[in-house]
C-alpha cells in the first residue's frame, strides 16, 4: 500500500476493534549521513524507515500505541491493543479529534517541501560536499589546527494522515543539511572552536560548502585572544544565529501546554505590551520552501499564520486542539506529533520580523557593551522569565568591535529584554525553521571577574 492507504487501513482496522475516535500518522523516510574528518571519509550511513503511530480516543480516555512493522497481522494487533489500553486509561473530557470543519484542504505543492534534485545525490557527490567544506576551513587560515568533522545529512519522504472523520491527506518532505566545527589555537595551547551549519529543505538554498567551511574558520579565529570582563550593566548586541537561540526559548513560553500548566511568564499577559514597538513575532508554516512549512498540523488542521507578537504586544499563544479545549480556546493548526507520543503545540516557521537598521549601524549606537556569539548553557526559567547564559563574543568600544570576550554570563528577565530592544536589524537570517535578524537590547548584566 502506498502511505495514505495504509494510514487510511489502520483507521479501519481501530474501528473495526472497538475505536470510537482515531487518527493514524505515518512517517516514511530514507536518509543519509557522510562524515569526514581531516580530508577521510569517517561514517557513512543510508536507511530507510516507514513506521506509524496509532491513536485512540473512546469516552475521553486515549491511547497511543505505535509499531514499524507494518504487516496485516502486526497492524491488526496494534489496532486492538490500542482499544484496550485505552479502555484502562484516566478519562478526559478535553480529549478529542479535531472538528471536521478545521481539517486541512489539498494545498501542498504550493509550499515548496520537496527537491527532487537530492534524490538524484550520490554518495561521491555528497563526501566531495563534506570535503570541499572541511578543506575550506583548514584553507582560510593556518591557525585553523584541527577538526571535529564536516557532516552531509539528507532526509526524502512522506508525511500521511488519516483519520474517523475520513480525512486522509499527505504531503512529501526532504531536508539537507551540512556542518563543520574546526578548532583554532590560542596562548597556552588552548583551543577555540567553532562551528557553521546550513539546513534547508532543498539543494538550491543551502549555503555552498566552501562557504559553511570558512565562516565557521572565522568564528574559531575571532576568539583567539579572548578576554575576561569585570561584570558591568551595558547594552548587549546579539547577532542573528544568537537572536534565534533568544527566540527558541521564547517559543516554550507560548504554547498552550505552557499556559495550562501555568509553565510561562506570558500567563494572564494576552494583550499586553510586553514587548518594545520594534518587536513583531510570527509563526507561519505557509512559508514557501521552508523547513518548519507543512499544509497541515499533526492532527490534520490546516496551516496558518499566527501573530504571536505586533509591535510589542502579546496577541497569540499556540495550540493544538488538546491544549485548545483545556484553556477555553480554539487550535491554531500548531500540533507537532512523532508516530509514538501525543499531540503537543509547538512553533512551525518562527519569524522575528526584521527592522531598517544595518547591523553596522546597530553597533555604532553602543558606546560600550557586548557583541554576542556565544550562549552556553540551560539558565533559561519559562515560568519566572528568568534569563542566565554563559556567553562569548567581541567587546565594543565607542561603536566599533575591540577585542574578543570569553567567560562571562548574561543575564537579564525575558519581559524585559524583549522590552528592552531598541533595535532590530535588516539582516534576516534564517537557521533552519527559525529566523532572525541582529537584536540589540538596551541593557544587560554581564557578569565577569
Amino acid at each position: 500500500m502506498d502511505n495514505r492507504t495504509m494510514a487510511a487501513h489502520v483507521v479501519e482496522l481501530a474501528r473495526r476493534a472497538g475505536a470510537e475516535q482515531c487518527d493514524v500518522i505515518l512517517r516514511a523516510y530514507d536518509e543519509s549521513e557522510v562524515t569526514v574528518r581531516l580530508g577521510e571519509t569517517e561514517k557513512l550511513i543510508e536507511a530507510g524507515s516507514r513506521s506509524l503511530g496509532l491513536r485512540v480516543i473512546n469516552g475521553g480516555r486515549t491511547a497511543v500505541c505505535a509499531t514499524s512493522d507494518l504487516g496485516e497481522d502486526s497492524l491488526e494487533q496494534l489496532a486492538r491493543d490500542a482499544v484496550e489500553l485505552a479502555l484502562i486509561s484516566a478519562p478526559d473530557e478535553f480529549a478529542g479529534l479535531p472538528d471536521p470543519a478545521q481539517l486541512a484542504r489539498p494545498g501542498a505543492d504550493a509550499l515548496q517541501l520537496y527537491d527532487e534534485h537530492l534524490g538524484n545525490l550520490t554518495t561521491d557527490e555528497k563526501i566531495r560536499m563534506a570535503k570541499a567544506c572541511e578543506a575550506a576551513a583548514f584553507a582560510f587560515d593556518p591557525r585553523i589546527s584541527n577538526s571535529d568533522g564536516a557532516s552531509l545529512s539528507t532526509r526524502i519522504g512522506e508525511v500521511a494522515l488519516a483519520n474517523s472523520f475520513g480525512f486522509v491527506a499527505s504531503y512529501p518532505a526532504t531536508s539537507v543539511s551540512l556542518m563543520v566545527e574546526v578548532m583554532a589555537d590560542d596562548e597556552g595551547g588552548k583551543k577555540r572552536n567553532a562551528y557553521w551549519f546550513s539546513s534547508e529543505r532543498s539543494l538550491h538554498r543551502l549555503l555552498a560548502p566552501e562557504e559553511v567551511g570558512r565562516i565557521a574558520a572565522r568564528r574559531a579565529l575571532d576568539q583567539l585572544g579572548a578576554r575576561k570582563l569585570p561584570t558591568k550593566q551595558v547594552p548587549v548586541v546579539f547577532e542573528p544565529m544568537m537572536a534565534s537561540r533568544l527566540l527558541g526559548d521564547l517559543a516554550g513560553c507560548v504554547t498552550g501546554s505552557a499556559l495550562y500548566r501555568g509553565a510561562t511568564f506570558l500567563a494572564k499577559r494576552l494583550g499586553e505590551p510586553i514587548g518594545s514597538a520594534l518587536v513583531t513575532i510570527t509563526d507561519d508554516p505557509s512559508e514557501p520552501g521552508r523547513s518548519g512549512s507543512r499544509p497541515f498540523d499533526g492532527e490534520g488542521v490546516g496551516s496558518r499564520r499566527t501573530a504571536i507578537f505586533e509591535a510589542g504586544a502579546f496577541r497569540a499563544f499556540l495550540f493544538d486542539c488538546y491544549t485548545a479545549r483545556r484553556t477555553g480556546n480554539q487550535t491554531t493548526g500548531s500540533a507537532s506529533r512523532g508516530v509514538e507520543g501525543l499531540p503537543s503545540p509547538g512553533p512551525s516557521n518562527l519569524i522575528l520580523q526584521a527592522g531598517a537598521a544595518p547591523p553596522e549601524a546597530i553597533i555604532a549606537g553602543v558606546r560600550e557593551g557586548l557583541y554576542l556569539t556565544t550562549l552556553m548553557g540551560q539558565g533559561f526559567n519559562p515560568t519566572t522569565g528568568d534569563f542566565s547564559r554563559g556567553a562569548g563574543g567581541f567587546w565594543i568600544e565607542d561603536g566599533r568591535v575591540s577585542f574578543p570576550v570569553t567567560e562571562v554570563n548574561v543575564s537579564g528577565r525575558m519581559d524585559t529584554m524583549l522590552a528592552g530592544i531598541d533595535a532590530v536589524g535588516d539582516d534576516l537570517t534564517w537557521f533552519g525553521n527559525v529566523a532572525t535578524p541582529t537584536v540589540r537590547i538596551r541593557e544587560m548584566t554581564v557578569s565577569g571577574l
